[in-house]
């Protein structure tokens, strides 16, 4: 099993970025010109790997390869952004992999992309870049390539080797364990061992409703990869363990005018088999919640004069302050109930609340990451 904080540390000690890995200070998936550079280096590293796994790594200096990291990406669904403008899509893996020197909410996103052995190419229009299109890597670049089309093998045994140098051991584990408890000392840290080979830590504050169990400012990492499979500030969750599984019920804490509920979003499955393998499995438990269209429209219209304000430098009012702080989640259901600009004025949003205040960009960015799950399902 390969120990990914291991293979990034390899990554970044081979070489510079070349035609079996790239690295990125960040990516932005929910922009289109994000989006379609992201598909473009997917389609040029699986087209020149038939035979071998090449990498993303994200959250690194280009210049110095600092690692800096990311917010933590919980994009289950972002294979099938892959396959709904890629052709001869490649399986893509887009894992969280925290270090020990990053804050809790901070880590290095690794984008693994398998083996296809296919030419890929774009599937339609995105961006400046036009459906057909097929792309290789030139060195550091993702090039577009419209004659002599080939796939050659030339970077597998290179990859292999640098993939057998980060097997994990038990030393990395145990290591690992520790590191997890001690940072998590707070959240009440566990963990468990399944088939007496994969070890799950997870931590969290508990509380109980009714006799179930929720827990918030979750923290759940895979050790033996350097993997964290789930984190979130904000959202609650209910866990259940058995011998065989791990798994985890989100739930989105949505409403207007402090009438909030909670809602499933997601379950996500670990499975563990006994031929030391497992399997993730996601299903998007979600129905948006519906209001009255005359309390929207007025919401809906009060955000749009807030939003207006904040363009202009208008200094807000008391009772604006209050309400700018539910301004993401009311465009969202705004957007759940069918107002066809909610998202283009959420989206607008992003820079205003990034300047006002770091506590309401971490609220629009809660509210994009649900948006994420729902529009990729």
């Amino acid at each position: 099993m390969i120990n990914k904080r291991l293979l990034i540390k390899h990554l970044l000690a081979h070489n510079d970025e070349n035609s079996f890995y790239d690295k990125k200070r960040k990516v932005d998936i929910s922009y289109k010109e994000g989006k379609a550079k992201f598909l473009k280096h997917i389609c040029a590293l699986s087209n020149s790997n038939p035979k071998n796994n090449s990498y993303i790594v994200i959250g690194v200096e280009d210049e110095d390869n600092h690692i800096v990291g990311v917010d933590f990406f919980d994009d289950s669904k972002i294979q099938n952004l892959i396959n709904a403008y890629l052709s001869n899509p490649p399986i893509v893996q887009y894992e969280n992999i925290p270090f020990p020197h990053l804050t809790g909410n901070k880590v290095v996103g690794l984008v693994t992309i398998r083996p296809n052995d296919k030419i890929t190419s774009l599937r339609k229009n995105i961006w400046k870049y036009y459906g057909g299109s097929v792309f290789f890597r030139e060195g550091s670049m993702s090039m577009p390539k419209v004659f002599d089309i080939e796939v050659k093998d030339i970077n597998s045994q290179i990859v292999s080797a640098i993939e057998n140098n980060a097997q994990n051991n038990i030393e990395h584990t145990l290591d690992g364990v520790i590191d997890f408890m001690n940072k998590r000392v707070d959240y009440n840290p566990k963990y468990k061992v399944f088939k007496e080979y994969f070890v799950v830590c997870w931590a969290g504050q508990k509380k109980v409703v009714k006799e179930e169990t929720f827990y918030s400012r979750v923290d759940i990492e895979l050790i033996n990869e350097q993997v964290k499979l789930f984190f979130s500030a904000l959202d609650e969750v209910s866990i259940e363990i058995n011998d065989d599984s791990f798994k985890i019920v989100e739930y989105v804490n949505l409403g207007l005018q402090n009438t909030n509920k909670y809602y499933k979003l997601e379950e996500t499955l670990i499975y563990f088999s006994d031929n030391a393998n497992y399997n993730i499995e996601t299903k998007l438990l979600f129905e948006p919640p519906q209001f009255d269209k005359k309390i929207l429209f007025h919401l809906y219209n009060n955000n749009n004069s807030i939003l207006n304000k904040l363009k202009k430098g208008i200094k807000l009012t008391e009772h604006e302050v209050n309400d700018l702080k539910n301004l993401p989640i009311t465009y969202l259901i705004c957007h759940f109930n069918a107002f066809p600009e909610a998202i283009n004025k959420l989206n607008e949003s992003k820079a205003y609340l990034k300047s006002y205040d770091s506590n309401l960009y971490f609220l629009y960015k809660e509210s994009l990451r649900v948006l994420r799950k729902v529009q990729y399902s």
